[in-house]
């Protein structure tokens, strides 16, 4: 495999794995001190035993962890260009939201599910605005600035050079 596959492979995994290990470290959210009859869902929750779902979680994390060691290594290198992290550090975000909010929206409660009403209203719009921006981050790193004001370096040196009198004044 190539390094830009490789690497493009470890972009995926890192933002595949994120929501993966949150929703399986987190565990079911459900009300203490009632059975499974007695409690409310907004959603009913998949039918994966707690033991199988800290499993995914933890598998997941270790994936991204790895993911994230090799995008980190390769940043550190050149091999990637830093600026790539405004796409891949909202994305992670977003999937850190979607993992909870999925635990949220699932949870056993007696009564109505406040916490899936205010993790729909708050989560969703920000989840929103975090695939928009990376999605127009990597929009502008593919077409626009490819090589701009890039160093080896990682730093940015401005992008686009406007020149307000180009044939003088």
């Amino acid at each position: 495999m190539s390094t830009r596959g490789a690497l493009l492979t470890a972009a995926v995994v890192l933002n595949a794995g994120v929501p993966m290990a949150t929703w399986g470290l987190m565990g079911q959210q459900n009300a203490d001190g009632f059975t499974a009859s007695e409690l409310d869902h907004a959603y009913r929750p998949l039918s994966v035993t707690d033991g199988t779902a800290a499993l995914i979680g933890a598998l997941a994390l270790a994936l991204v962890v790895a993911a994230g060691a090799l995008l980190a290594r390769a940043g550190n290198s050149g091999a990637l260009d830093r600026r790539w992290w405004g796409v891949l550090g909202p994305l992670a975000v977003a999937g850190l939201i979607v993992g909870a909010g999925l635990r949220i929206l699932t949870a056993g409660v007696i009564g109505a599910n406040i916490g899936a009403g205010l993790t729909i209203l708050f989560g969703g719009p920000v989840v929103a605005a975090l695939v928009l921006w990376a999605v127009g981050r990597s929009w502008w790193l593919t077409t626009r600035h490819r090589n701009e004001g890039h160093r080896r370096d990682g730093g940015d040196e401005g992008g686009r050079i406007i020149r307000i009198a180009p044939d003088g004044a």
